[in-house]
């Protein structure tokens, strides 16, 4: 058993069958309850791909939580009419701008990293911060307020929400699209990691980076990559939140970086680098969705949420190191 997946995969069938069983009075077994655990599970697990892949390079980034709230404030200030204390720009205009820069936000942090050698734990941990004050900064000065709406009149909005906010009706439970944009970047980074030479870096990169530089990997830019990929995932949750919502609050996204990256450690990520999975990390989403939909459907106190995290964080990291050994001996 040496596929990083593995554990998470195994995990997930477990999650579900217990609360299958403890919660099938509930209607845990249902077209609505795998409706609502998917749609919990998509934002999150478009997070963990990009989180994933980064990690997998030996990089973590903690701000990728505030850039969401960053992008999607960002987002509403551009459509937000100037009468109101936003620049009042065209739906397109605004999206393209506001996403250069998230992208922007994600360039800060590689450069940073790439360049002070310093952990990037500690960079992104600067990041969360100055993200988090930029968005709030940014709202309060231009409008008076933290919590922005009237996304759903501007004009072009029903193309972007038949695109990232519309719901797909199936045997009568409403489904998310978000879902499919999750399964295809999740697709995309899986073909990317194992099937292509970038993947190669990544791996390398993560196991031992001076070797890989010394055969010509370009280590410095491969890594401000990963930086602006994680900012570019950060942006889509965002605007698929916008879309959803109607609107954006410089809050949102808040522990979403813990969130991802314990979703990818539980999906087979070793803290170390050099050793992973996408699939996993996607595993890793959705059993955090799993276990959320089975609390609140059972009704138990949901601060037990916050036990099982931390509960089931210490046992992937003893169980990926465990696989990874196995694997070396292999």
């Amino acid at each position: 058993m040496t596929r990083p997946e593995i554990g998470a995969l195994a995990a997930l069938v477990l999650v579900w069958v217990f609360f299958a069983i403890v919660a099938f009075d509930n209607n845990f077994v249902s077209m609505a309850a795998t409706a609502s655990i998917l749609n919990r599970a998509a934002p999150l697990g478009i997070l963990a791909v990009a989180v994933a892949l980064l990690m997998i390079a030996g990089e973590f980034d903690l701000s990728v939580g505030s850039i969401i709230g960053f992008a999607g404030i960002a987002i509403m200030l551009m459509v937000t009419p100037g009468s109101a204390g936003g620049f009042g720009l065209a739906l397109g205009p605004a999206i393209v701008i506001a996403l250069l820069i998230t992208l922007a936000a994600g360039l800060f942090n590689g450069i940073l990293v790439v360049t002070t050698k310093l952990p990037s734990f500690i960079i992104t941990l600067g990041g969360l911060f100055i993200f988090r004050g930029l968005a709030t900064a940014a709202a309060r000065i231009r409008t008076a307020r933290t919590q922005l709406g009237g996304f759903g009149d501007v004009p072009g909005f029903d193309i972007l929400n038949a695109l990232l906010g519309q719901k797909i009706d199936i045997f009568g439970a409403a489904f998310d699209i978000a879902i499919l944009w999750w399964i295809g970047l999740t697709a995309l980074a899986t073909w990317v990691l194992l099937r292509t030479k970038v993947g190669n870096w990544i791996y390398g990169v993560g196991g031992d980076t001076n070797a890989s530089r010394n055969v010509g990997v370009p280590v410095n830019r491969l890594v401000v990559s990963l930086f602006v990929l994680t900012a570019f995932a950060a942006f889509l949750v965002a605007l698929i939140q916008v879309t959803q919502f109607g609107g954006a609050d410089s809050l949102r996204g808040e522990q979403q970086e813990f969130n991802a990256i314990i979703a990818a450690v539980v999906g087979g990520v070793l803290l170390t680098g050099g050793y992973g999975s996408v699939v996993g990390a996607a595993a890793g989403a959705l059993i955090f969705a799993l276990v959320q939909q089975g609390i609140t459907i059972t009704g138990v106190d949901a601060d037990w949420f916050k036990v099982f995290v931390g509960a089931i964080l210490v046992l992937a990291v003893i169980f990926n190191n465990y696989i990874r050994q196995r694997a070396q001996k292999r």
